[in-house]
């Protein structure tokens, strides 16, 4: 699907125009979106606008990293987009000429499509042109890392009030997941900020000096995401230790309740199983309180050592 936008000398507002019609003099600038464009839509990229093979493969080969290439009438630009569903990067490639930005993406993006309904309505993008739509892109789509780092958030800070009602499992589970899209999300914000860094810095986009306040507005958007995921990232170590510290002092606990039963019952064992040998000259088995006697000496085992470990602190006579 190719979506058209134009704006002629005469101040009129052309959309959904042939892409012949934006090649005639009278127009001002023009957007052609490529939205999940099929072979011969993608012919048109090389054959009408003749851009770089390069370029047009890194919009159809491949997932390319965030970056902007330069040539010598146009710049190409990479962007990533996020699945809110999957947390999986969406790429978005734009090609922004003196008087054209062509966006080709080979799924839909509500993020386009929120633009496409915008600069129909907006004065202010129509006047500005083509570097401003660009910006206009730049800033929707890092825009949307937003609601993404703030449910990764809200997920976190659910994980930590119930930690003490989850088993061992759930919450490693739960909190490696959000690691993993936290990995994500670093990732994309992490290189768009070092496209946008290029940007603000290189001396090659001089078109783009005119809206460098609006493009450093992105960048310290994209700054402060850095700071929210990389703080997420500590939270979830640190719960993720607290809880297997937790779980290990536990552990412990229960280890040390489980030898103190053995270490009772290991003499008692001893002494039952001496009185189980049944042999015929053993006076005990015949004394007519030998029951009794054996009782008391198993009764003053586990009392004796019972003192014994509480006097060495094994047992918490508080509990």
């Amino acid at each position: 699907m190719i979506y058209t936008f134009g704006y002629t000398n005469e101040i009129e507002w052309l959309e959904g125009v042939p892409v012949e019609r934006l090649m005639e003099n009278d127009i001002r600038w023009y957007w052609v979106d490529f939205e999940c464009a099929n072979q011969e839509e993608i012919k048109i990229l090389s054959d009408r606008f003749h851009f770089n093979a390069l370029a047009i493969e890194d919009c159809v080969e491949r997932l390319e990293r965030p970056k902007v290439d330069f040539y010598d009438t146009y710049y190409f630009f990479v962007l990533h987009a996020l699945n809110p569903e999957t947390m999986k990067p969406i790429e978005l490639d734009l090609f922004v000429g003196s008087k054209y930005i062509i966006s080709f993406h080979l799924s839909e993006l509500p993020e386009i499509n929120c633009i496409r309904r915008k600069i129909s309505e907006s004065v202010l993008a129509k006047e500005e042109g083509c570097n401003f739509i660009a910006y206009l892109i730049f800033d929707k789509i890092v825009d949307q890392y937003f609601p993404l780092a703030f449910q990764i958030e809200d997920t976190l800070n659910d994980v930590d009030i119930e930690i003490n009602s989850q088993k061992i499992h759930d919450v490693i589970d739960q909190v490696f997941s959000i690691r993993t899209d936290l990995l994500v999300l670093r990732h994309t914000v992490n290189s768009m900020k070092e496209l946008l860094y290029r940007i603000l810095n290189s001396e090659h986009l001089e078109n783009f000096r005119t809206n460098k306040q609006h493009f450093n507005d992105i960048y310290d958007h994209l700054l402060k995401l850095s700071d929210i995921v990389e703080i997420n990232r500590e939270v979830t170590s640190d719960i993720r230790d607290n809880y297997l510290s937790i779980n290990s002092h536990r552990m412990n606990k229960i280890m040390t309740t489980l030898t103190i039963i053995s270490s009772i019952f290991i003499p008692l064992t001893f002494i039952v199983g001496i009185y189980g040998m049944n042999f015929d000259y053993m006076p005990e088995l015949r004394w007519r309180y030998g029951y009794f006697m054996i009782l008391g000496v198993l009764a003053a085992v586990i009392i004796s050592m019972v003192l014994w470990f509480i006097r060495k602190g094994w047992i918490n006579k508080r509990k």
